[in-house]
């Protein structure tokens, strides 16, 4: 841990600095409320424990993550954990409500109305009017103690409710009362983090007694279990206030008695006023110069955004809750919680290594803790849970940047040693690509996306490796990363999906699937941030390469696909709203076309972000979105985190200055920022990362290719490399390889392997299977199968390859909205015993069972009757994604012509997560057998 006066380092040099400048009056914290920015309006501190804010959404639904959205005009109470941005729904714990002469605990009925023109947010501030009540609530924070104060405008009998079943599910619960000032709040939920722990001090500053009870006696001491709501109350005269202090920790009662310290009285102005000193403080960090007050507004915003979370999560004497569940000592760090590493390491950790370099380190230590705790660095951790949400192992890109930058204060080698780790591990794709040297639809779902990110990440770790003179592993890991090579197409230009050994078809960039993460391929064809000079090479020289990105930006901006809610504020195909696209607009940087950089960068400062609460154009994802306003906006970007290096474009200020953590300054403005690639580092200048060298260059992979992987006589296959002069070889069910010279036929199933040997260097082995179909039978469908969900169209229904539990891979074929109906030919009279049908449910994705299959039997193609028919109860609140096999059984009958009618469970009831949506169900089958 650190010493307790340096865990007090923020509070306490905030109040004996003098503050000449008020930055803090810039902050809008409404801005990204409204729209799918999924901000929250109310109180807290930089990289605080607590968010207390009112909740006006506790439904789950996905503009309502944050528990507010703009829109709304009800409140159902304050809690102290809020996310910022996020596009999964959590926290939300520890809710108090104020009412008056309320009886009830039905949220509905105890939350009340209120309107924006009461309503008021700065930065570590918060108030509303409860129309309902007319009680005027305000809000105030300090790093770990959220500061209520009540004012009630009539008499009346005043309840304050604490309600534990409060937007995620409550596990287990327990509140213990002290005396009628005091109480303490254990609250363990599931939702996003399926084990989130927090536990609560609450103190009122006059006594009040416990009214009502949710279950219970109101003459218990306490409560537990899994349905816990109390009413403290008293009666109250008209313009009395009662203040309520709720100090939050995540390692146990005593550890809320610790960070009681923090605040020791109730008064409200002194920590009001306090917390804004605190936010003065963080955001001088960065001046900008503008007679334009909006622009001051969304800029100060932005760097408001970047400092809320990653979140303290230790006590002021450093105990923290591990990723094992146990309670640890910090040693000369602060432990923190909430990584959108997916997102952050973008433009959030690039800027945190500039301005935020103390914390940085903090935040590498936590992931060094959470790999030694949890066996992994973490992906995107939650309250001590790993999610396991987006892909990359990004925390390595985060320790590689720092390194490169010569940030000092953690364990190189330990560090390494957790980077290589989750690079090795075999889940989510890595054992094929290791392998393969690239990721298949076959292998894992998102395979184009979890390529290219592995790829990035593994030129992380070759820096680290650099640095740490460890020349075997740099070898090896500055060859995974040029894997993306494997899945660029020089055909059609674009980095693309493979499926069996070739290219899966058919193919269209503009398509939004489940072979990317959110976006499609022409926003992820650009994602090689570590290579730019190859992915240059490829397009065959600049010119042709910034031809390629003028498409890019220019392009119908019409997507085809899934629908997806976060690809959003879009230039032709790029899209801002989400973070695979942000470092595209500086590409133009490195083919000698920085005008069109400058040119779209303004336009995307100018048009995408605004002083309202619409004012981001996608979600605010832990500060990314704003990250890349505040880096654009000084005039540099990050687009490869871990060389050390800004690209630079004119900034959108007249004047910058930066006050670095060491005392000295650096000041940008619209004649020096060409010289400012190594802002802040310039230690690194003269030691650039070079581009590959011709002998680390890899030859790519061939391609099998065929134009199906089942087949029912012969097949014909052909192999391709991207060089005419690369040496092909195969094998055919592991028998002697031999050099390939023409397209060849195969009359069996075959697996097929192909390397390339070009004397000194040799490809990757890849395979492919092609299947001689079981049966000659054919099939009609009567039903549209939703174009993502193909599974290689109809005859993919009887080729006698069964689809797993993941169904993203595309192997199941898809119907939503509509029943079922096919009619089999069997090609002639056979006798049959049995119809099986394979079927999948992933209720989360709105993938249900069926409720009814149907079998229908006729000799003439004609007159079907019924032969047989089976029902079932699906239950759409199992969350669990299984296989079951439906079969009907019969008589042995002899007959041709075999229709099969299977009903959809249709539209989901009250309560689950599709109903805001009014979701309907898809049906997923994979392979219907016939005996």
């Amino acid at each position: 841990m650190k010493p307790i006066l340096f865990s007090l380092w923020v509070i306490l040099a905030s109040l004996t600095t003098a503050q000449t400048k008020n930055f803090a009056q810039y902050v809008n914290p409404f801005i990204g409320t409204g729209g799918h920015g999924h901000t929250f309006p109310g109180a807290t501190l930089p990289f605080g424990m607590v968010q207390l804010s009112p909740d006006t959404r506790i439904d789950g639904s996905w503009d309502g993550c944050s528990g507010y959205h703009y829109s709304d005009d009800f409140i159902y109470g304050f809690s102290h954990t809020h996310l910022n941005g996020t596009g999964v729904s959590d926290y939300g714990d520890i809710m108090l409500m104020p009412t008056l002469n309320n009886k009830s605990f039905d949220q509905k009925e105890y939350g009340s109305k209120f309107s924006h023109k009461n309503e008021k947010a700065t930065a570590g501030y918060y108030q509303v009017l409860l129309d309902k009540y007319n009680i005027n609530v305000q809000l105030t924070t300090t790093t770990r103690v959220g500061l209520h104060e009540y004012t009630f405008n009539k008499a009346g009998d005043a309840s304050i409710i604490l309600d534990l079943n409060h937007r995620d599910k409550l596990l287990e619960g327990e509140v213990k009362v002290v005396d009628d000032k005091t109480i303490y709040v254990y609250r363990k939920s599931e939702a996003w983090a399926t084990n989130q722990k927090i536990y609560a001090k609450i103190q009122f500053n006059t006594p009040l007694k416990i009214t009502s009870t949710k279950t219970g006696s109101i003459q218990s001491k306490k409560f537990d279990g899994n349905q816990i709501a109390l009413a403290f109350g008293k009666k109250v005269k008209k313009g009395e206030k009662i203040l309520v202090k709720v100090t939050l920790s995540t390692t146990g009662f005593d550890g809320t008695d610790v960070n009681a310290k923090e605040l020791t009285t109730f008064d409200f102005k002194k920590t009001k006023e306090n917390a804004e000193k605190v936010w003065n403080k963080e955001l001088s960090k960065i001046e900008v110069k503008s007679t334009d007050k909006d622009k001051l507004s969304i800029f100060y915003t932005a760097l408001y955004h970047t400092m809320i979370q990653p979140n303290i999560a230790q006590d002021l004497n450093g105990n923290y809750l591990g990723r094992d569940g146990k309670i640890h000592l910090a040693n000369n760090f602060d432990y923190y919680s909430v990584f959108s590493l997916w997102d952050t390491f973008r433009g959030a950790h690039p800027l945190y290594t500039l301005i935020e370099k103390r914390r940085t380190v903090d935040f590498i230590n936590t992931f060094i803790a959470q790999y030694e705790q949890g066996g992994r660095l973490p992906v995107w951790e939650l309250a001590s849970n790993e999610t396991d949400c987006m892909i990359g192992y990004h925390s390595v890109s985060v320790i590689a940047d720092a390194m490169v930058k010569g940030l000092k204060g953690f364990d190189y080698e330990k560090a390494f040693e957790a980077s290589k780790h989750s690079a090795m591990l075999d889940h989510l794709g890595l054992k094929a690509y290791k392998a393969n040297g690239f990721i298949a639809i076959d292998d894992e779902h998102e395979s184009v996306s979890k390529t290219l990110e592995y790829a990035y990440d593994d030129w992380c770790i070759a820096q680290m490796a650099l640095i740490l003179n460890k020349k075997e592993d740099y070898t090896y890991f500055i060859e995974r990363s040029q894997y993306w090579k494997n899945l660029f197409d020089k055909q059609s230009n674009f980095i693309r999906p493979k499926k069996n050994g070739g290219w899966a078809t058919p193919f269209d960039p503009k398509e939004v699937n489940n072979n990317y993460t959110e976006a499609n391929g022409w926003q992820y064809t650009f994602f090689v941030p570590q290579d730019i000079n190859g992915m240059i090479a490829m397009y065959g020289g600049k010119d042709k390469f910034a031809s390629k990105l003028d498409e890019l930006f220019s392009t119908t901006s019409d997507m085809t696909g899934r629908q997806q809610v976060d690809v959003t504020g879009l230039i032709g195909q790029y899209a801002h709203g989400n973070e695979p696209s942000h470092h595209a607009a500086f590409l133009y940087n490195y083919v000698n076309q920085p005008e069109k950089t400058k040119n779209l960068v303004h336009k995307i400062l100018d048009e995408f972000y605004t002083n309202s609460p619409d004012g981001l154009i996608g979600n605010e994802d832990c500060g990314q979105m704003s990250a890349w306003y505040v880096l654009a906006s000084m005039g540099i970007y990050s687009v490869t985190p871990g060389s050390g290096i800004w690209t630079t474009t004119e900034p959108y200020f007249d004047e910058i200055t930066i006050n670095l953590e060491d005392g000295t300054k650096r000041i940008i403005n619209k004649s020096n920022y060409k010289d400012n690639q190594y802002l802040g580092f310039e230690f690194l200048k003269g030691k650039e990362i070079q581009p590959l060298t011709e002998t680390e260059n890899i030859v790519t992979a061939p391609i099998i290719s065929s134009p199906e992987r089942t087949f029912k006589d012969k097949l014909v296959i052909e192999l391709k490399s991207d060089n005419a002069t690369d040496k092909i070889f195969y094998t055919l069910n592991d028998k002697k390889a031999q050099v390939y010279k023409k397209p060849f036929t195969i009359k069996e199933s075959t697996n097929v392997k192909a390397f390339i040997n070009n004397e000194a260097k040799k490809s990757k082995t890849i395979s492919a299977s092609f299947f001689k179909k079981p049966n000659n039978y054919s099939i009609k469908l009567q039903s549209t199968y939703d174009p993502q969900y193909h599974a290689n169209g109809p005859d993919g229904l009887l080729d006698g390859i069964h689809g797993d539990g993941n169904w993203r891979k595309g192997d199941w074929q898809g119907y939503q909205g509509q029943d079922f109906e096919a009619i089999i030919d069997l090609n002639k009279i056979k006798s049959i015993s049995s119809i099986d049908v394979n079927f999948l449910q992933d209720s989360r994705s709105w993938i249900m069972m069926p409720i009814k299959m149907e079998v229908y039997l006729s000799t003439t193609n004609s007159d079907f009757k019924l032969a047989g028919l089976l029902e079932k109860t699906p239950d759409p609140f199992n969350d669990k994604i299984y296989t079951d096999d439906w079969k009907i059984k019969l008589s042995p009958i002899k007959t041709r012509y075999i229709k099969v009618k299977i009903y959809n469970y249709g539209t989901f009831p009250k309560g689950h997560l599709a109903e805001p949506f009014e979701g309907i169900s898809y049906i997923f089958l994979d392979e219907i057998t016939v005996k």
